[in-house]
């Protein structure tokens, strides 16, 4: 079985089927809060994110935490990335582009944090992924990871709505248990590994799909919405997100 559920074309594909990437990150952006509290104690100064063209939280922690930071990926648009540098206030050479494949790349450095959001989901070899992560933290160093947890009802929603998006990811790796087990048996030390989030559904590219989709998935944001802000708790059945945090001796 081939280790990857894309492939080049389907992130050309992807990309080219957005619009309006170039957007103004907030200081909100989402896990805003963890981000900022792993600089501010950790005293972090390097960053890279992995896998996260166009680069917005790339985007996000040079502007708002004012850190040196590296954005690889295997697909890189440039006119894209320099336009959402320019919509941030932000000038071209203000964040690092590396342009490889990942699995055929030896790090030359290493950061002090590095990240993916929506990344190892993408293959089969969850302990792999994770372990060319660790490759680019330095000793003390931290790693942060986010995914979206497809077992929770977001992913019933997906599975039924948008099947193709659904099937490249890989389902088996979205549990907190096994991500953290996969850090400790690399030497890592866990900070956390758990569901984030209250509740959300989405749909990729909602402007093609089905009207009945449409109104089901803004049926169920609403009523999910109104059901965690009463019952607002993290868990496996209706959080969107899961999220890892380790630090590397």
């Amino acid at each position: 079985m081939t280790n990857l559920l894309t492939d080049r074309d389907f992130w050309v594909n992807y990309w080219e089927s957005k619009t309006d990437l170039s957007v103004a990150i907030p200081s909100t952006y989402l896990f805003h809060r963890q981000l900022a509290d792993i600089v501010a104690t950790n005293n972090i100064k390097t960053a890279i994110e992995l896998g996260g063209f166009p680069g917005y939280y790339a985007v996000f922690l040079k502007k708002y935490l004012n850190l040196d930071v590296t954005l690889l990926d295997y697909f890189v648009h440039p006119p894209i990335t320099e336009q959402l540098l320019k919509t941030n206030g932000l000038a071209t050479n203000d964040i690092h582009i590396i342009e490889t494949d990942l699995f055929k790349y030896t790090p030359e450095n290493q950061y002090d944090l590095v990240l993916s959001c929506g990344l190892i989901e993408h293959f089969n070899d969850t302990a792999d992924i994770i372990n060319r992560h660790i490759a680019f933290v330095k000793s003390g160093g931290t790693l942060f990871i986010t995914l979206p947890n497809f077992k929770a009802l977001n992913g019933w929603f997906q599975k039924n709505f948008d099947k193709e998006n659904y099937d490249k990811h890989n389902i088996n790796c979205m549990d907190p248990a096994l991500l953290a087990k996969i850090c400790k048996d690399a030497g890592l030390e866990v900070i956390q590994s758990r569901y984030f989030g209250k509740f959300s559904v989405w749909l990729e590219n909602e402007k093609q799909k089905s009207l009945p989709a449409r109104l089901l998935k803004k049926t169920m944001w609403l009523g999910g919405k109104l059901f965690t802000k009463v019952f607002a708790f993290d868990s496996k059945q209706l959080s969107p997100y899961i999220i890892l945090e380790a630090r590397k001796p």
